[in-house]
């Protein structure tokens, strides 16, 4: 399909609309809308809150009167059922919309395509596709959630320039200077949940919350990996607030116990290797959570497996103009390959500056069948 430059425009606007979403629209989509009549963008909005207005309903109400007979350009399908808001399609008939046009269909099996299909029932012109793959890159979690059952998994990790993660003695603090420590905060905040491993919980006694920018209350769910039930009840992440989730293998009942009376929800998961199956746990955390981006924060050993099971989308790795020698520890606990190809292979998206650090952002790739 042609799209005029204006087109381009409008949707434009409307994607960095849907960039403005707050922190609170978790587990929905980031959605924009702009409403354009004879050229002019009469109306905009995007969906801030989940549970609240969507983008459609906040740009129709800035436009008033002037939404009959304008175009809307909204980054995701409107929506055609009731939920915990009514549906958008509905509003945009109401409101006398002459034309929609859709950046992507919705990615959910059960509702894709049946709102373009009541829109267009209704008579309003309905076009799709337009700035898709860029729409797509605005909810990489949600559209994997969607469409596979699992969340987007964004490993975090911080190293030298010589791949070294820790002195030999466990001591890593800090590799990563202070602004990349607070764009980490950032990545969190832009998440639906974080997870460790009780290694890690053990040697660092972490919060894993959100404290060096404003994220207006928001705080992510925090996992842990913790087969044996090793879980202190003092750990400094029970003390915050928020949902703490508990996977486990461990028949320990006083333990589980004292760990839901201190809040945490402790489930048992399935088994893999005598440890806990990651796989079962991504799908319950998309299934039961609603998890759409998981934020890896962990070692190299719990890293190391996800990855070699290849349930990591992306790696987010902050380098430190620093050395730490041969015998620090490393970034990864992968398996020996034989050949250099074997190994997990990554696509570079994005290499900056974060302070003294470098900041590189790497996309694994996988076989689409996995």
């Amino acid at each position: 399909m042609n799209w005029s430059s204006a087109e381009y425009r409008f949707m434009g606007r409307a994607m960095r609309l849907a960039d403005r979403a707050s922190f609170h629209v978790q587990p929905n989509p980031r959605v924009g809308c702009v409403l354009v009549r004879d050229g002019t963008i009469v109306g905009e909005g995007w969906h801030d809150r989940a549970g609240e207005a969507h983008a459609e309903i906040n740009a129709l109400s800035r436009a008033g009167a002037a939404a009959r007979g304008s175009d809307c350009y909204v980054t995701l399908e409107p929506c055609c059922h009731e939920g915990k808001t009514p549906p958008c399609t509905q509003a945009l008939i109401g409101a006398g919309i002459k034309q929609v046009i859709v950046a992507m269909r919705d990615p959910n099996p059960e509702v894709r395509g049946q709102g373009e299909a009541e829109l267009q029932a209704s008579g309003i012109r309905v076009r799709s596709g337009l700035m898709q793959a860029q729409a797509e890159a605005l909810n990489p979690g949600f559209l994997k959630r969607m469409r596979k059952g699992l969340p987007f998994v964004r490993c975090k990790m911080a190293m030298s320039l010589d791949g070294r993660t820790a002195l030999a003695n466990g001591n890593s603090r800090w590799i990563s200077s202070q602004a990349s420590r607070r764009d980490v905060h950032r990545l969190r905040a832009r998440s639906s949940a974080v997870l460790t491993g009780i290694n890690t919980v053990l040697a660092d006694d972490p919060c894993l919350n959100i404290r060096h920018v404003d994220a207006g209350g928001y705080q992510p769910a925090r996992i842990v990996v913790d087969s044996s039930l090793r879980m202190p009840i003092g750990a400094r992440m029970l003390q915050q607030a928020g949902t703490i989730i508990i996977a486990t293998l461990a028949d320990n009942s006083e333990k589980r116990r004292l760990l839901e009376q201190s809040g945490c929800m402790v489930v048992t998961a399935d088994e893999h290797d005598g440890r806990v199956d990651l796989q079962w746990l991504l799908e319950f955390l998309a299934r039961e959570i609603a998890v759409n981006d998981l934020l890896l924060e962990a070692g190299a050993t719990l890293g190391g497996k996800l990855i070699t099971r290849g349930l990591v989308d992306e790696l987010v790795l902050y380098t430190a103009p620093m050395l730490l020698g041969d015998s620090a520890r490393g970034l990864f606990t992968l398996p020996d390959f034989e050949d250099i190809a074997n190994g997990p292979q990554l696509l570079i998206r994005d290499i900056r500056t974060i302070g003294p650090d470098v900041r590189i952002r790497a996309e694994f790739i996988h076989n689409p069948d996995t």
